[in-house]
């Protein structure tokens, strides 16, 4: 495609970006950089049962599946069937069908309504060199749906241990090649590794930071939200955890590195006192373009259930200035993911016939 047509096309998109942030309810409290739609035996609601959950509280929310499947073997757990990963011994393993079926969530809504959701490619083995094609693929199959990649993990506790056939490490020549191809899309990516091992809270003794690092390093040019902040059920905030992610947030090379504060397995860390949300707030107030908000639930039964995440949060968002708290829950959002819908689109127009 000539140059001024993808030009063209870019500034028709961002008017559509434009468009589908002023669909966003006025008085929205936040934007969802991180929702699961189905769980791990890839089960969930529908995407129109997430619109109406989102209400007018919710301005825009992402929308994805879980890679992984949680296996129901028969020798092990009888006819019992496991419905998440800590309910069973059998294994995981990855399930591509996972991208299908958010496509078909998605394109199932009236047109009118999805300039609100932006729905993301998880369904690949980040440990696999065709990981890539197969993001590639889904792009080709579904033009015009996906604004990125992720959740996908690769250093989890209890789940990376489960996979069938063994997980990622950061060290894969696949993980390179997959951000690699992100990045020439503008895909945004949402990469899940805990900071340190389990049961441990020194990084240097224990801990994936100095992989992580030199891994964004290496992929400048790819727009990366780690999520959790690097924390998990029971990986705790590592000693000294603010100066570890000033060394990020404090390196202009590293500008392209972002940090989702979600789950509540990560808040009860973050609101435990005065004292801890007072610190995260110090640094989320000194650095508020580099945080977003996402509640992480998976396919909420209920609204109460979607929102009780964000409510767990309140200490933190009262300590907030207005600015980085505007930007934190919404302003963020808007502006990483309307850049990312900008550039996805306008590399499906030049790869895509």
């Amino acid at each position: 495609m000539p140059v001024r047509s993808l030009a063209l096309l870019a500034a028709g998109l961002a008017l559509a970006a434009g468009t589908a942030a002023a669909q966003a309810p006025k008085g929205c409290q936040f934007s969802d950089s991180h929702f699961h739609l189905t769980n791990y035996i890839q089960e969930g609601i529908t995407a129109a049962q997430h619109l109406r959950q989102m209400g007018d509280r919710v301005c825009r929310s992402t929308l994805f599946g879980i890679p992984l499947q949680q296996q129901w073997s028969y020798r092990e757990s009888g006819d019992l069937g496991p419905g998440y990963y800590l309910e069973a011994d059998a294994p995981l393993y990855y399930y591509g069908l996972t991208d299908a079926m958010i496509a078909q969530a998605y394109l199932s809504l009236p047109e009118k309504d999805r300039g609100r959701l932006d729905p993301m490619i998880t369904g690949f083995n980040p440990a696999d060199m065709y990981a890539a094609d197969h993001v590639r693929r889904v792009l080709r199959m579904y033009p015009g749906v996906f604004t990125g990649i992720g959740e996908f993990s690769v250093h989890k506790e209890f789940v990376s241990p489960k996979i069938a056939g063994g997980g990622a490490t950061l060290s894969d020549r696949s993980l390179d090649r997959l951000l690699d191809f992100a990045g020439e899309a503008g895909l945004i990516v949402i990469l899940h590794n805990d900071m340190v091992r389990p049961f441990t809270k020194d990084a240097k003794v224990s801990g994936y930071f100095d992989q992580l690092t030199a891994l964004y390093a290496r992929h400048p040019k790819t727009t990366i939200i780690w999520a959790h902040v690097g924390m998990g059920r029971i990986v705790q905030p590592v000693h000294d955890l603010a100066t570890y992610l000033e060394q990020i947030l404090g390196n202009p090379a590293m500008s392209n590195i972002y940090f989702d504060i979600s789950w509540d397995e990560v808040a009860k860390y973050l609101v435990a006192s005065d004292d801890s949300s007072t610190r995260a707030a110090a640094l989320i107030n000194k650095y508020p373009d580099r945080f977003l908000f996402g509640t992480d639930v998976v396919a909420p039964s209920t609204p109460q259930a979607y929102y009780a995440v964000y409510d767990m949060y309140q200490p933190l968002w009262t300590k907030l200035t207005p600015e980085a708290r505007e930007k934190v829950l919404k302003g963020n959002y808007a502006r990483l993911f309307d850049a990312a819908r900008v550039k996805v689109r306008a590399w499906e127009a030049a790869n895509v016939r």
